[in-house]
């Protein structure tokens, strides 16, 4: 490297410098931008070991839940404090269930690649209609006037909740660093929080501009001595608004936690 410094002119060995302070500077105020949040386990729940959880939401003290794998995928309401399942729903056989949410008395429910979503009453659940998008279909949430679904590149996708047609949509960015793996959605306190596959992360977004506010690192949520010969990566979110409450778990995961974020930086 010094040798190539040697040979260039000294207007040339300028603006490499700069470049490089600009880059550095960047980085740094990429750092000082998306702040980072760890956790504290609150309470644990059992979960069934069985579950390969896609879509979590939390509503009048029940759970409803997603789950995937085709042959194996349902709609369930299941009691938070002792993960029984007190309903449930099988999909078809084909369909690889995956992210739901619950809008206006209707659950909403995602599958991964058949480009299919279905729709059902919430308390008998009925199916209501189906209806169509054109990307696979991995999580969905929504902020009181828009369904909002990712489909594990860096984009979200805004959705009418009466035509389910697609309205809108932002990339997910961390400065200019497009963020993949976006999954299993929540809508917290005007923010997204996403399970980034497959890692142990949650990126927090501004869904407006799809801007990247934080990170919550959730490594060591599950102990060793709960992994199993099926266990799959952290994949579950459910908010509480009523109590404040944040709930985590994973696909195939034996339990479900409530936590406490706690900021890092």
């Amino acid at each position: 490297m010094a040798n190539r410094l040697l040979k260039l002119s000294i207007p040339a060995v300028f603006v490499l410098i700069v470049a490089v302070c600009v880059l550095a500077w960047r980085h740094f105020k990429n750092a000082d931008d998306s702040e980072i949040w760890t956790y504290k386990i609150v309470n644990t729940f059992d979960h069934d070991r069985q579950a390969f959880t896609q879509g979590l939401v939390f509503e009048n003290g029940v759970l409803y839940e997603g789950t995937g794998i085709p042959g194996r995928s349902e709609l369930r309401k299941v009691e938070l404090e002792t993960g029984a399942v007190l309903q449930k729903y099988k999909l078809p056989d084909p369909f690889f269930g995956e992210g739901i949410t619950i809008h206006k008395g209707r659950i909403i429910q995602l599958t991964y690649q058949s480009n299919v979503g279905f729709v059902y009453d919430k308390e008998s659940f009925e199916l209501l209609r189906e209806f169509s998008y054109s990307t696979e279909g991995w999580g969905i949430t929504h902020n009181g006037a828009q369904l909002i679904m990712s489909d594990g590149t860096p984009m979200l996708y805004f959705l009418d909740p009466e035509t389910l047609t697609q309205i809108n949509r932002v990339m997910v960015l961390e400065q200019d660093t497009p963020v993949w793996g976006l999954n299993e959605l929540e809508y917290v306190n005007g923010e997204i929080y996403a399970n980034v596959w497959p890692t142990e992360r949650i990126v927090r977004i501004v869904p407006e501009t799809g801007k990247v506010v934080g990170w919550i690192d959730m490594k060591g949520l599950l102990a060793p001595d709960d992994s199993g010969e099926k266990l799959d990566v952290l994949n579950g979110i459910a908010y509480d608004p009523d109590n404040n409450r944040l709930f985590m778990t994973g696909k195939f995961w034996p339990k479900l936690f409530e936590i406490k974020l706690i900021p890092v930086k």
